[in-house]
């Protein structure tokens, strides 16, 4: 059994940063729109991001697999904490993209650090209740966060909202202060960064991947239909207005189902650790996940809508608890910084293309039908998914079975 004394203290910082992020989100949308009028602008603030990920992860993992992740994981949040907090203060818009630039930046060394640092801290046994957890307090950031914003932004502005998600990095960095350091290769293998270092890295992540073609495979189709669904996320508010005709209180009741059945999903997910596989977390969990999408899109009503909704949401938390488990068991844990940074660029870029090349064909045909095919394609993806993973458990039980009948027989 884990200690979970000390997993409930990493659980309780990077919950309270979850809560803080999507009060974040909500206010720094009306705080930019407030601030230049532009529907535009706001757009930007979807844009800095990825580009400032995109350009920070090919290299960000050679440092990450190097240093200390707790204490990476500690200068990262401090940095973003009083990053954010010089938001409020700021007049123009390009200052504050910089700001968020900035601030991205720092955030692309917090991910690989904290799966590396999980994978170290929880014992293997436990993964899956302690992602299951994690899942379970995403979920239920998504559905309180936007809520407490709404009431702040009523009653005090958009500032408040912004510092609160300064000081929530500061709580977190300080929780994860109180944590004890893990196992540690990197701190064995220092070295200073340079261009060859990072491609050689590069050598080995291909390596890996090139090596193990399972792993290879189920990744690449887990992220091919998340980062549709993702994709698919950008489409909702327009079906929903355009093509249901549904209000925008409507609209935000349809979120807060789909909250609550994320909650409900994690909590299930916790509870069941010991009764489902992981391959059913993974590859089910996914399945359904994009048949709830391919539900929402034929959806002709607000109940059809909100029970597509309230699935999608349910069986999404099994597939991350799922795939965060699965990740954590394969990759090598020297690597995680590496392989994750690597990772993100792939799945930025995929998800920047399928976002893009919707929003395009969307314009062109008919939204319903557009969001359907691409619907189909992530359940098509997530079925050959789901046959890969049983398949592979098919042949290790096979395998495993032979192997005691051997021992039978020459035991006999």
């Amino acid at each position: 059994m884990g200690n979970w004394r000390t997993y409930s203290l990493m659980l309780c910082g990077i919950g309270v940063s979850y809560l803080g992020n999507w009060i974040y989100l909500v206010a720094l949308n009306i705080f930019i729109l407030d601030m230049t009028g532009s529907a535009a602008a706001v757009a930007g603030i979807y844009i800095v991001g990825p580009v400032a990920r995109l350009l920070t992860q090919f290299w960000a993992g050679s440092l990450i697999d190097r240093v200390n992740r707790r204490k990476l994981m500690i200068y990262s949040d401090v940095a973003r904490g009083a990053l954010v907090l010089l938001i409020p203060l700021l007049s123009s818009v390009w200052v504050v993209y910089v700001i968020l630039f900035i601030a991205n930046v720092a955030g692309s060394f917090f991910g690989p650090s904290s799966t590396y640092y999980v994978t170290k801290l929880v014992t293997p046994e436990e993964r899956r209740r302690f992602n299951s957890i994690m899942s379970m307090l995403n979920a239920g950031a998504f559905l309180i966060g936007p809520a407490i914003a709404g009431v702040l932004i009523a009653t005090t502005g958009t500032s408040l909202c912004i510092f609160i998600n300064g000081i929530t990095f500061f709580f977190c960095a300080a929780l994860i202060a109180l944590l004890p350091d893990v196992s540690d290769e990197a701190l064995q293998r220092r070295q200073p960064l340079s261009w060859n270092m990072i491609v050689n890295d590069w050598r080995i992540v291909q390596a890996f991947v090139l090596h193990d073609r399972y792993f290879l495979r189920i990744y690449l189709l887990f992220q091919m239909a998340m980062m549709i669904a993702f994709a698919l996320d950008s489409q909702e508010v327009t079906f929903l207005k355009q093509q249901l005709s549904l209000t925008d209180k409507l609209y935000g009741v349809i979120v807060s189902i789909a909250g609550v059945g994320s909650i409900a999903g994690a909590i299930t997910a916790t509870a069941t650790t010991k009764k489902f596989s992981l391959q059913a977390y993974l590859a089910v969990g996914m399945l359904l996940t994009t048949i709830g999408y391919t539900m929402f899109y034929g959806s002709f009503s607000f109940l059809t809508a909100a029970i597509s909704f309230l699935i999608l949401g349910f069986f999404m938390s099994f597939a991350n608890a799922g795939y965060q488990t699965f990740y954590q068991n394969n990759v090598p844990a020297d690597m995680m910084g590496r392989f994750g940074s690597l990772a993100g660029m792939f799945q930025s870029i995929v998800q920047i293309v399928c976002t893009f090349l919707l929003g395009i064909a969307s314009e062109t045909f008919d939204l319903q039908s557009v969001s359907l095919l691409f619907s189909f394609i992530s359940v098509v993806l997530s079925v050959v998914l789901l046959l890969n993973v049983f398949k592979k458990s098919k042949q290790a039980y096979y395998a495993e079975s032979k192997t005691e009948e051997r021992h039978l027989q020459e035991g006999c």
